[in-house]
């Protein structure tokens, strides 16, 4: 298991900390490789009753890391449909754009949905930053307890992305269609406050960590059968039509990455001037 992400499990409770603190737990390849391992490591844990996810330092998770969106500045990727991952680099050890035999998503959705294939119960305890990919992974989870003044963005568009890490089949599960699309079209930032607000915080708190291990606790005492069984049947309606869904942000985000517009938005956010679209 990489050191990218720390598991502890004491009487039934997982605790899993993303661990990059340095780079606000931003997502680089070898992050996206541990982040899915830990949960494919938790899913047949034995004795497993809850799992926390929390951020190590000042963040919960910032998004992609800025030497991928240097990559697309440079015009890597392309225009095939692989997603995320983008096709040149799909072959590359950790590249979000690689698809595992037999599944629904490629790594870069693993690392949101693997907490929803998790039998028991995920709580997100959510402070610092929670921008594009990290908001999406904490949508992925089943809870989340959130800092009141934690920042928050749904933040593809902003680099001429869209949400494709499993973000539009969950944001569109738990806020109104418009919403959805205007946090999605603006990529404005709002704050966990606005978060409880909208009903994507589950709640808010001071102490999101102690108070999501807390609450892991707590379910932990519950009997583990009926906990599994009521996550499992609340799953059956909500992740309906999932698959497909999957795919079609697999074939929007890749007619996207290093296309000429997708380039400028990434040029004129670290040049930090306006961009200037063709608008084809």
């Amino acid at each position: 298991m990489s050191d990218r992400v720390l598991i502890t499990v004491n009487d039934g409770v997982a605790d899993v900390v993303f661990n990059r603190a340095d780079k606000r737990n931003a997502l680089d390849n070898a992050m996206f490789t541990a982040i899915a391992e830990a949960g494919e490591r938790l899913k047949s844990e034995r004795g497993l009753r809850a799992v926390v996810l929390s951020g190590d330092g000042a963040s919960f998770c910032a998004g992609l890391d800025f030497s991928s969106f240097q990559a697309m500045a440079g015009g890597g990727g392309g225009s095939d449909g692989d997603g995320a991952g983008a096709a040149e680099a799909a072959s590359a050890e950790g590249s979000p754009g690689t698809m595992a035999e037999g599944r629904i998503t490629h790594l870069g959705q693993q690392v949101c949905w693997v907490w929803q294939e998790v039998p028991v119960p995920v709580i997100a305890a959510v402070h610092g930053h929670a921008l594009g990919g990290g908001l999406q992974i904490a949508l992925g989870a089943d809870i989340r307890i959130v800092h009141p003044d934690t920042k928050l963005s749904v933040r593809e568009v902003h680099w001429g992305l869209v949400p494709d890490m499993t973000g539009t089949f969950v944001l569109s599960k738990l806020v109104r269609p418009d919403v959805a699309k205007e946090l999605t079209f603006t990529a404005r930032m709002f704050s966990g406050t606005e978060a409880l607000e909208l009903g994507l915080a589950t709640r808010l708190s001071d102490d999101p960590r102690s108070d999501a291990l807390a609450l892991a606790r707590e379910i932990a005492e519950r009997s583990p059968g009926a906990v599994r069984g009521s996550k499992e049947l609340f799953n059956r309606i909500a992740n309906e039509g999932a698959a497909e869904q999957f795919a079609a942000e697999r074939r929007v985000i890749g007619a996207q990455i290093g296309s000429p517009d997708q380039v400028e938005a990434v040029m004129a956010g670290f040049e930090n001037r306006p961009p200037v679209f063709t608008d084809t």
